[in-house]
């Protein structure tokens, strides 16, 4: 587990990503659930680079904010995507939790390089990325900009 000032940000468990499957109504996000959650089965020792993360207030109500995700690790890269849920959007949440994962992550010792895609024009996810350390590539990728933190 993470903590940082008000969240506390863990990798759930496969039970639990399950359970988000089956409760998404939102065709691509099951998907991408699914595809995570196959990630962890095939990946077992390696699951934190494929889990979905909470974002989980740290207090009383230990209300879920939003989540993140790696995207897998290949030869040392990961890939960051992450949102947070629309009534806590704008309080700070997602800039807080992606500056304390990418700097978790850079400490690994499997990890080399750290990137990121934000949608053409979603400024807050942009600002995001910058305000945790993100430079844009100049490259697109099939969701946008793409970034890599230093």
């Amino acid at each position: 587990m993470i903590k940082t000032k008000r969240l506390n940000i863990y990798p759930t468990s496969d039970e639990q990503m399950k359970r988000m499957i089956d409760e998404e109504t939102m065709p691509e996000l099951k998907a991408a659930y699914q595809e995570m959650l196959d990630g962890c089965l095939a990946h077992p020792n390696d699951r934190v680079w494929y889990a979905i993360w909470n974002l989980e207030l740290n207090d009383e109500s230990g209300l879920i904010v939003g989540n993140l995700s790696f995207k897998g690790i290949d030869d040392g890269i990961v890939e960051i995507g992450y949102g947070t849920y629309p009534k806590y959007e704008g309080q700070g949440f997602m800039t807080e939790a992606v500056t304390a994962v990418v700097r978790w992550a850079a400490n690994q010792p499997c990890v080399n390089r750290i990137e990121a895609e934000a949608e053409e024009g979603n400024v807050a996810s942009i600002r995001v990325l910058q305000k945790a350390g993100f430079i844009p590539t100049g490259e697109v990728g099939n969701e946008g900009p793409r970034f890599v933190f230093c």
